[in-house]
């Protein structure tokens, strides 16, 4: 019986979790579920699941979910806070931490939990983006075991099952690609691209995701940020890695090695299936998701992203390339810009413009602690929150 946390409960990537242990009561207890502000699913995932634990984002959504839980006759004690999030990740009862909160929220609780060498289903990217090096050197010091959960680099793991990590090194593989959909975007004239709304850019056509997630695809950001998240992940270099648009997200990711051999893994789209793997690891369990049918697919096809139509992914190519704290920079930046844009105070064509101004300002060769990892993160956010007061003038 695995005892889980799971960071951001109430996300698409934690409740696609509960779905999956759901299917599994013997083998999975959920020993702490956390969200932000969403009192009311948390509280429904408590009566269902019955965690030790539950934390929210402060004391007052504490106070509410206490006296909802205590009329409901369920024991499961409330915190709140980073320091409470912090406690769950790093509690010594908890076997395997799910760490699916979106954006740099979610740095502090997944070190926590990898600093207890836990087992760290990493869904949230934004750990290895802003502070790759810090990261693995403290997985690699703690002994915890990382398994990504992002379609794509869950794709690249099981593609490599059985080799070292040093698989550059050792000349076993020559390339990673990762696959992108393009977002919804991908046919529209780029000329129309600074009128689309909120709402078309978070229709994503495959995947049910969040909102910030689903602008980063749309700008394909978030391909980039995967990019850097695959550099750190299998100690690759940003030019060992190559992006492809991938209409159909069928192929999930490929890995080319020196023989010749391409192998890929493919599914259906749906976030059940990495998140399967990841928690039964090296076994296998059902996901709940369907057999993939190629016949009723008929067709894949296949294209460069063009960077014209992206300029997100180039910053995030360029960003990788720069490394010291150009990815916490990035980061940082394209958090306040797709909030803007979801406030409607940005157009989608000007979040590349934000996250550039900022880019040329701020740009550290170095980061050598996660407490100036925090403080470039904080400089980047003052600085892209001025120039939009600027640009909203």
């Amino acid at each position: 019986m695995q005892r889980i946390t799971i960071l951001g409960s109430t996300g698409s990537i934690g409740t696609r979790t509960l779905d999956v242990i759901a299917l599994h009561p013997q083998r999975y207890q959920v020993f702490a579920l956390t969200a932000h502000r969403r009192v009311d699913l948390l509280f429904a995932q408590c009566r269902q699941f019955n965690p030790l634990y539950a934390v929210v984002a402060d004391e007052r959504l504490a106070d509410a979910l206490i006296s909802r839980l205590r009329a409901a006759e369920l024991a499961t004690e409330v915190l709140w806070g980073a320091e409470g999030l912090c406690q769950v990740a790093a509690e010594s009862r908890v076997d395997t931490v799910m760490a699916a909160i979106v954006g740099a929220a979610g740095l502090l609780p997944t070190l926590a939990a990898v600093r207890s060498g836990k087992r760290v289903l990493l869904s949230n990217k934004e750990s290895l983006v802003m502070s790759g090096e810090l990261f693995m050197e403290a997985v690699a010091d703690s002994g915890a075991q990382l398994l990504p959960i992002d379609s794509e680099h869950n794709a690249i793991f099981q593609c490599i099952a059985g080799c070292s990590k040093k698989i550059f090194d050792e000349r076993v593989i020559d390339r990673i690609i990762l696959t992108a959909s393009g977002g919804p975007f991908r046919t529209l004239p780029i000329d129309q691209l600074q009128s689309v709304t909120p709402e078309q850019a978070c229709a994503h056509p495959n995947w049910e995701m969040g909102r910030k997630i689903s602008v980063d695809s749309a700008s394909m950001m978030n391909k980039g940020l995967e990019l850097i998240e695959a550099c750190w992940l299998f100690d690759a270099t940003p030019d060992q890695v190559d992006i492809v648009i991938h209409p159909q997200s069928i192929i999930h990711s490929m890995v080319q090695y020196v023989d010749g051999s391409t192998l890929a893994q493919l599914g259906n789209p749906d976030m059940r299936t990495p998140i399967a793997h990841a928690l039964a690891w090296p076994e296998r369990i059902v996901s709940g998701v369907p057999a993939l049918d190629l016949v009723a697919i008929g067709q894949l096809e296949f294209s460069k992203p063009d960077l014209a139509r992206y300029p997100a992914l180039a910053l995030a190519i360029a960003a990788a390339r720069a490394g010291g704290g150009a990815g916490a920079v990035l980061n940082a930046a394209n958090e306040v810009a797709v909030d803007a844009f979801l406030q409607r105070r940005l157009l989608f064509t000007e979040m590349v413009a934000l996250l550039e101004q900022v880019l040329e300002q701020l740009v550290p060769l170095r980061v050598d602690s996660i407490e100036q990892v925090l403080e470039v993160d904080m400089r980047a956010r003052q600085l892209a929150n001025e120039w939009l007061r600027r640009r909203l003038k």
